[in-house]
């Protein structure tokens, strides 16, 4: 394997690989009233100045892994933070302690702005 494909693969397992939905996507998700449950792992900082996604959970990528309890285990979860690089760690780590059944926002928050979808500071 080239350098190069070591980086694409390295890069593309950091954010998330195949696990990755987008903002569309999960913006109809999120309408069509599904079971989602949305892990934001930013800082309480960036949640609350820069805004989130209406009804995601701050869990700062720090304390993800003391937190997990809070998450649970039987809908999708989708790990979120500005740009999808923390929240690809994320969502590595939530896949070894077992959750099948999680997806990394592609893009982040940025992609989710720029989507034009809403964003709340409650």
């Amino acid at each position: 394997m080239s350098l190069l494909q070591r980086v694409r693969k390295w890069l593309n397992a950091a954010s998330g690989g195949e696990h990755r939905l987008s903002a569309q996507e999960l913006a109809a998700l999120i309408a069509a009233k599904e079971k989602v449950f949305i892990v934001d792992v930013r800082t309480p900082q960036e949640f609350r100045g820069d805004g989130h996604i209406a009804g995601a959970t701050l869990i700062p990528l720090g304390e993800l892994a003391t937190q997990l309890k809070k998450i649970p285990t039987d809908r999708l979860v989708v790990t979120v933070c500005r740009s999808g690089a923390r929240s690809g760690a994320a969502h590595a780590q939530l896949q070894r302690a077992g959750y099948e059944n999680a997806k990394n926002l592609s893009g982040g928050m940025m992609a989710w702005q720029s989507a034009g979808l809403p964003v709340t500071r409650k």
